[in-house]
């Protein structure tokens, strides 16, 4: 009967109206939700067979959830350097748990990265899950997997220790006075055995040993991030058969305790000359071992064989420094160490956390160190708004949207990741707000159908009357 099919069609625009109200209701509560993806009801008209020709039947409507998932929210600015905005397609990948995380657990995927570092140093989002990434492997690369999401894992930023650097290279700025006096009893070798880092044992005759027309000194970082000072001793050679430019030079430890396996903290000893133009002459340079070697501090380890070493009781490792000298000059101004720069770095601790536009998560240390932890898989969909939606802002992967791809960020397709930033929902009230008055209406015209159904029913009743 036709009024009844318009009583049923009068219910169906109140079912697909309520539906519409509910994803404005969404909509409108969760625009300040960071990444929130917009839904929107559309209607599609239901036809029913028309049983006799000449009448009709009301089919009505049903409402039908489209999802915004791949429209991109404005990317704002935000205070916290893990907070994380993906500029372009793909989402962060997700657990519900940090620790212990096995293949059998779900992982799921959300923009939403507002992430911050919880009590046991996990990197987590407001909606309590876990980020997950590709632990840095031991030679400093990322098994970077496209297909398997077990070869990542919850990224931590605590479960690190500390820091610790051995210096590595030193570059030294310094100039020798070329004018320098010539002192008596320039012999850096006395003939007691004595050196000239063993001023306590020098003997008084002055002509057979004195103090050195230089020193300077230079810091160097050991295996367990103990600071040494490393000395160099510079002594004008006044032989008149001697070539010009040459210096005497002797390069020991302070204290000389920390050195063994060669007398009064002594490194390395030889000769150091300069061109006519007041540049240092490596190929005619002694100090460092055979004339042309480049100048290089070597060490054994504590407890080794090697000559010299470090001392027993410090039980560290070997140390292979490099001494850039390039700057080292002979100019007739007054002898004067500008600068003496050490790489390397003391023991650490973790205090912050960066994350690069790539994805590569790094933790900054006291010490000036940074160590990278992991790096950020951005998954990729054929068709992201096919998602499945489930709590915390996160979707799940549906044959509608296809298979995951798990790219590195800002490579094939994938968004680059902006730190410091977050996305903003892509509700706009104003539209929402229309929307509401015109669902509203028809949810109104809807009930109308209903009563104007039921009086015309009546009136059917009434005629038996």
């Amino acid at each position: 009967m036709s009024i009844n099919s318009a009583m049923l069609a009068g219910v169906s625009g109140l079912i697909s109206n309520s539906s519409a109200l509910a994803a404005i209701s969404d909509n409108i509560a969760n625009v300040n939700t960071v990444a929130y993806k917009r839904n929107q009801v559309n209607f599609a008209n239901v036809v029913t067979s028309q049983a006799v020709k000449g009448r009709y039947s009301a089919g009505g409507v049903q409402a039908v959830t489209r999802q915004f998932v791949s429209q991109q929210g404005l990317i704002q600015s935000a205070t916290s350097p893990t907070d994380l905005g993906i500029s372009g397609d793909g989402f962060f990948i997700v657990a519900n748990k940090g620790a212990g995380l096995t293949s059998a657990d779900q992982r799921v995927f959300t923009r939403s990265g507002s992430f911050s570092v919880d009590a046991d140093g996990f990197l987590v989002n407001d909606a309590k899950l876990y980020l997950q990434g590709w632990p840095v492997q031991s030679d400093g690369t990322f098994n970077t997997n496209p297909s398997d999401l077990a070869m990542m894992d919850s990224i931590n930023v605590k479960n690190l220790g500390a820091a610790v650097s051995a210096t590595k290279n030193v570059i030294v700025n310094a100039n020798l006075n070329k004018t320098q006096t010539i002192s008596s009893g320039e012999a850096a070798y006395i003939p007691n055995g004595s050196t000239m880092a063993d001023w306590a044992n020098i003997s008084p005759r002055p002509a057979t040993a004195t103090q050195p027309d230089f020193t300077f000194e230079m810091n160097v970082i050991d295996s367990v991030g103990a600071t040494h000072k490393v000395a160099v001793a510079l002594l004008k050679d006044g032989d008149p058969a001697a070539p010009p430019n040459q210096w005497h030079a002797e390069i020991y430890a302070v204290p000389k305790s920390d050195i063994q396996g060669s007398t009064n903290g002594l490194i390395s000893s030889g000769m150091v000359r300069f061109t006519a133009d007041g540049q240092l002459d490596i190929a005619n340079t002694t100090l460092f071992g055979v004339a042309g070697t480049a100048p290089q501090l070597n060490l054994g380890a504590s407890g080794g064989a090697g000559t010299p070493r470090w001392a027993d009781s410090l039980g560290i490792e070997a140390s292979a420094v490099k001494l850039d000298w390039s700057k080292v000059t002979q100019y007739a101004s007054q002898s004067t160490l500008n600068s003496s720069n050490s790489d390397g770095a003391n023991v650490g601790n973790v205090v912050g956390v960066e994350v690069s536009e790539d994805g590569v998560v790094s933790a900054i240390f006291d010490n000036s160190e940074v160590r990278q932890i992991a790096k950020i898989g951005i998954a990729t969909f054929a068709n992201a708004d096919g998602l499945a939606a489930v709590s915390g802002n996160a979707y799940q992967a549906t044959i509608p949207s296809g298979e995951f791809v798990i790219k590195q960020a800002g490579v094939g397709g994938a968004g680059q990741i902006a730190a410091g930033t977050l996305e903003a929902s892509t509700v706009d009230l104003s539209a929402e707000f229309t929307g509401l008055i015109t669902t509203q209406k028809a949810y109104s015209a809807s009930s109308k159908i209903i009563t104007t159904a039921d009086q015309m029913l009546e009136e059917l009743i009434n005629i038996k009357r």
